[in-house]
Formats: C-alpha cells, structure tokens, sequence
C-alpha cells in the first residue's frame, strides 16, 4: 500500500476543527503551532473561525483540494466525511474516532469492516480508527491530538506505536528525536506493516523504533523486515504479549517448549530485528543507533572511566550481558603505561583515574591510543553527566572527545553512565554532535551494547530469509501417527532410525526379532497412546526370545488395563540403538509464521534446564549450525573433558532435513518430536518420532 499521502501530505484539512480541549482541539492547536498556514484547512459548521484562523462549514467548501483529512468527529459521521474528502483529491485519513473493533461488540464489527470496505472503494489510507494520528517532524506535518512541551525534537528515529499513550512517552522523554512519531490505532486499513515498510525505505529514518502488540499480516511484516536486513536499517522492536498459555494444548515435548513468543523471538532473530524488553530500553537502543554516525566494525568494546569503582563495575556488568572486553595489544599497553600514573594499570576496562580528565589534550591522547588498538572498535566512556556541572573534567573530556571523533581513523564512542539524572543540555548537544550517544546506567546500558554487538554480528547472508508461511488456518482437528507411522514419514528425509517392525502375534515377534540384533526394545503401536512409558508401554534391553515374550504380554496388559478404548496396531519391536550424546529435535506450527525448528540438549537437559533453541523454517546450514552452538550443554557435542567431538555436522543435516519437511508440510504439520536423537563421534540415529498433523499424514 503507498501511503506516501497519508504521512507525506501537501495539504491537510482538519474536520471537527475546534477550541475546546480534546482531540479536535488539541489537533488544532499542534496543526496552528507547527505548520504553515498554506498547508491547512479547518472544518466546523459552527465556526467561522478557530484559534484565529478562518474555519470552512464543511469540506465542500474547502477552496482547494488536500491529500489528507483529519477526522476529529464521533463515528457516525466518519464514512460521509470520507467520500466528502475524497471527492476532494484526498488518498490520506487519520480517524481518532473509537467504537469499532476495539469495543469487541458486533456492531463494532461490523463498524470496522463497512469502515475498511469504504476505504477500499475510495482508495484512502486511513491510520486508526481509534488512534491519535502523527507527526512527521521532517516535513512539520502535525496531525497528531496529544500535547507535549514545545521543544525541536527533529531527528532520524521513526517510531511507530499500537499506543497513542506510549507515543507521548516517547515524546516526553527527552532523549530521542525523530523523523516520524506514529500512534497506529486499530490498524483496520493502514497495517502496523506498512508504517514499518514505510520507514525502512524513508531517507530521513536511520532507525525504526516500534511499539508491537502483534503481526496481522507476517509476510508483509517479514517483506519490510528482510528490506531492512538487506539495507542494514535497525529495528528495534518492543512487543509484549509473553505469555506461555498457548503451550498447554501442546501435544508433544517440542509443543510444550515452543510457546507462541518463542516464535516471536525465532522470527525477530532470523532478520536481524533487535527485541528489547521495556520502553526505557526502546528509547536508549533506538537513540543508539540514531546518534551513532557509523556501525562499530566487530564487538570489540574498550571502556575508560575514572575511578576504579566504576571501572569495577563495568567488568562485571558487561561480563553478564556477554559485552566483550578484547585484551590490549602489547604497544596500547605500552603507550598506556607512558600516560598513567604508577598506580594505574593499563588493562581494558580501563582506570584512567581522574588526572587525565582535567587535561583535553592528555585525554585525547588517551582515546587516540585506545581508537588505534585493532581489537577495540569502540571506545566506552564511563561518566556519568550531571544536569548542574560542578566539577569542570566534562568541560575538558568533552574538548577531548569531539577533538578525536572528528579525527581520520575515528571510531564510534558511547558514553556509559553510572546513575540516573538530568543530563546537563549544554554537554549532551555537543557530545550527541560529535556521535557520541549517552546511555543511561550499567544495567541498561550493556545490555543496550549487547543488543548492538548482535546487530553488528547479524548477516543476513547467514540465514535463509523465506518463511513457510501456511497457505491456510490451522484446523481444530487433531491427528496423531503411531510412532512406526511417524518414522516413516520423517525416514522420508534421510533420517536414521534403528531396523524395526511392527508384530500382531507374540509369534511374528519371534520372527521379526531373528531377522534383528540384541538387545531389543518393544513398544505398543497406536495413534492413541503417544506417551508410552509413562502406562509401562515401552520395554527395553530386552536380551533374548523369552524376555520378548514377556514384554509383549505385559505392554498388551497395560494398554488394555489403561487405555482400553485405545486403538492398538501391534506390537513395535526395534533394535536398540547405542547409547550417544541425547538430543531432542523437533518442529511445531506456529499460527503467525508456520513451523518451526526446535533442538535442545536431551535427557535432564531437556527435562530440568530446558535447554533449548528455536528458528522458523526453513533454515540455512549456517542458521541450523549457530542453533546447535546456542545451547548451554553445547560442550557435551564439541568434547568435554576428554571426550570426543560428536558429529556436529551430521546433526545439522538433521536439523535441515526436518526443516525441509515441516516447509513440505506447513499446511498440516501441527508437532513433531524426535526424543531422543543420539549423536555419535560419527553419525546420529533417532529413536523415537510422534508426528500430529492437522488432517491427516
């Protein structure tokens, strides 16, 4: 959808024009105050005048024609006055009205969808119904019904909101500036995705902040956010919605790990999309990458502060968010020496003390030693900037700092603080000038510079940026494979399973089992019975013909004594496969963006830590490759203490092969669990699958 005359108008005109406070009002009052009057028109039957400037009856009246209409009116009026509108030229409408989907009744239902209809017969992009409009600061365009305190806050963060309220936060705080501030609404027409598509191709956004609640449309979402991958355009996004109440239908131990913001998480990370947590975290990441006038080169952090005390801090709270401090090269350390006094030592952290802090040009031979180190790409400036100087070393450092960041060979410098406070404006403009960001406290800040070391480290090269998406909504219907089914199919795709057969009579178990080597395992065989030790449905070691015999009878005994009604294929009699490092893969459907891949370390791994990793099919080798290195008990594949490597390359091959599958089979793949997988110092070989589809194998 162009919507270039919804948020790039030449023209607006503001229906329900008015004095009073309120939407209209306020409206009025933003509209007055920031743009020219060449770019208006107001609308009020009632008034020749508002604020002072002339008010038309109605938009007939109007003298010439506008792009956008600002609808100020209740809801009953909304539709007329869009055909009036667009009669007028307008492609563009901001509704603040509410009483539509948002009430959940079926009159505002039906409300939205006559709303929605409207609009796609009259060609008009409409942001809400029940928003509080926007403003785009680059062109001063300020349809927006909330008022703030008058201050520039032009700059090159565009953020796009599902909150009105969350928008005027962003506002008041006075930290970011941007190029667009959107308050989205109900997106009935204009879609949360096409205000972030809209940003990602916008010249004057550097960075797209966004406030989300959830993906309507995920493939225009994964359109807009595979564009920014490509352009190297940050997304920061904050969504809420965490909530794990959707895995307790799950069926399979894959189902249960794999909540719905999993997904969320596995979709964000396979474009590069940085997910933060509040909005303080929003503002500062989002005012990172704003401020920043180029990306670090790698993740390698060099951290100067004053004191020891705050060098302290640095080191530990960096060391928990996974903030990496390289050691100094041999002549940094040297040339440090030179600089500090005796009592310092030059190590990264770095406590410079405070003597060079009163001496611009001491520091700045400090920071060049640092800039020129090839491990460190940024330089760390603990300080924390008050709003009343007293002590003049900022005056100094500042000197220092732009001094060098205007110098060939610079690189990008944040400011780390240590406590909360007004930022003196003075220092703060001419730092932020010099691209220089300030960061608000250790526990913010690095993990701030932690979302920033994975940006940096992301490749969208790295990973395969389709998704397979389903071409039609999950059915409620419910239906398992027997595990003998469920390994047939999954065997389709290369995947090792131990020789096995599926016997009716304890006598064709006999014979089946000649044909096998000992030590055994026999299972019952049924669509109704997916979890089969927890009943004594699965016995395993069995060493010969006798102990066959007898674990037959009593996995038939004990289906029948607790599932009687279930329906029971046989009984499976399989090799037992040697023991390896257990591992657990599977696939579950997700609603907004079909299936995905799950691995985790198996056994108490799995069952206590749950130690797992999830990524949306399909996935690439590298994707596939970095999942399995994600997981904490990762050491146990790569060797530890003396063991082998396992074949880490044969379990990517699973994991590629069963994201091949559940791309095949996204239209009806509800879970699959393959627990455990062994992996060998050569090889895999899975032991058990349960598949549950949605309509059928």
């Amino acid at each position: 959808m162009n919507i270039d005359k919804l948020m790039k108008p030449r023209k607006i005109c503001i229906v329900g024009a008015s004095e009073k406070e309120g939407f209209g009002g306020d409206t009025c009052r933003n509209v007055i105050s920031h743009m020219d009057e060449n770019r208006y028109f107001l609308v009020n039957p009632k008034r020749n005048t508002i604020f002072g400037k002339k008010a038309y009856p109605s938009v007939s009246d109007v003298p010439e024609d506008f792009d956008l209409a600002v609808i100020c009116t209740p809801a009953s009026s909304v539709e007329q006055i869009l055909r009036d509108a667009a009669a007028r030229g307008a492609r563009g409408a901001v509704v603040y009205a509410s009483g539509y989907k948002e009430v959940g009744t079926a009159e505002g239902l039906a409300a939205q969808e006559s709303l929605k209809e409207l609009c796609d017969k009259l060609d008009i992009a409409l942001m809400g119904p029940n928003c509080a409009g926007y403003i785009n600061y680059i062109d001063a365009i300020y349809p927006f019904a909330f008022i703030s305190e008058e201050r520039d806050r032009t700059g090159s963060i565009g953020f796009v909101s599902q909150s009105g309220q969350l928008c005027l936060s962003m506002m008041d705080n006075l930290t970011p500036k941007f190029s667009f501030s959107i308050s989205a609404g109900n997106c009935a027409i204009t879609e949360m995705e096409d205000y972030i598509d809209f940003l990602v191709d916008d010249e004057f956004t550097k960075v797209i902040a966004v406030y989300l609640e959830g993906a309507k449309n995920p493939t225009k979402l994964a359109d807009s956010f595979r564009k920014a991958a490509f352009k190297r355009k940050p997304v920061v996004v904050l969504k809420t919605g965490k909530s794990e109440k959707g895995c307790k239908l799950a069926v399979s131990h894959t189902g249960s790990l794999a909540g719905s913001d999993k997904a969320y998480d596995a979709f964000f990370k396979k474009f590069g999309v940085i997910r933060v947590d509040d909005l303080e975290e929003l503002i500062y990441t989002a005012h990172l990458f704003a401020t920043l006038k180029e990306l670090p080169k790698h993740a390698g952090f060099a951290s100067i502060s004053l004191s020891g005390g705050e060098t302290g801090i640095c080191a530990d709270v960096a060391s928990a968010f996974g903030v990496e401090f390289p050691d100094f090269a041999p002549d940094t350390t040297a040339k440090l020496r030179v600089m500090l006094p005796s009592y310092a030592s030059p190590a990264n952290p770095l406590d410079a003390t405070a003597t060079l802090s009163y001496n611009a040009e001491r520091f700045a031979a400090c920071l060049r030693v640092l800039v020129q180190d090839e491990a460190v790409a940024t330089v760390l400036l603990g300080y924390t900037l008050l709003q009343k100087i007293a002590d003049p070393a900022i005056r100094y450092m500042a000197e220092a700092i732009k001094t060098v960041s205007e110098e060939n060979g610079a690189k990008p410098m944040i400011m780390v603080s240590f406590a909360g406070n007004t930022r003196n404006e003075e220092y703060k403009t001419i730092l932020e000038s010099c691209g220089v960001p300030i960061l608000p406290p250790t526990l913010y800040a690095f993990k701030i510079l932690r979302y920033l070391a994975d940006f940096i480290g992301y490749d969208y090269r790295d990973h395969d940026l389709s998704l397979a998406i389903p071409s039609r909504p999950c059915r409620e219907t419910r239906q398992a494979l027997s595990e003998h089914a469920a390994k047939e199919v999954v065997a389709r795709y290369g995947i090792p399973f131990p020789k096995e057969a599926i016997a009716q009579s304890i006598e064709e178990a006999k014979e089946l089992a000649r044909g096998m080597a000992y030590p055994l395992a026999a299972k019952i065989d049924s669509t109704d019975i997916l979890h089969k030790s927890d009943i004594g449905c699965v016995k395993l070691n069995i060493r010969d013909e006798a102990e066959l015999e007898a674990a037959y009878g009593e996995i038939l005994a004990n289906a029948l004594e607790h599932r009687p009604e279930a329906c029971i294929g046989g009984v499976n009699v399989q090799e037992m496969a040697k023991a390896g490092v257990e591992m657990i893969v599977g696939v579950t459907g997700t609603p907004q963006f079909g299936p995905a891949v799950l691995v985790g370390m198996g056994g108490v791994f799995v069952e206590v830590f749950e130690d797992t990793a999830l990524a949306l099919a399909p996935l690439s080798r590298e994707e596939a490759r970095n999942l399995i290195l994600s997981l904490k008990g990762t050491k146990l594949l790569t060797g530890y203490r003396g063991s082998a490597p396992c074949d880490l390359e044969a379990i990517v091959d699973v994991l590629l092969a069963i994201s091949k599958m559940a791309s095949d089979r996204k239209d009806d793949l509800v879970e699959l669990d393959m627990n455990p997988v062994f992996v060998y110092e050569r090889g895999v070989c899975a032991v058990d699958a349960v598949l549950v589809s949605d309509g059928g194998a």
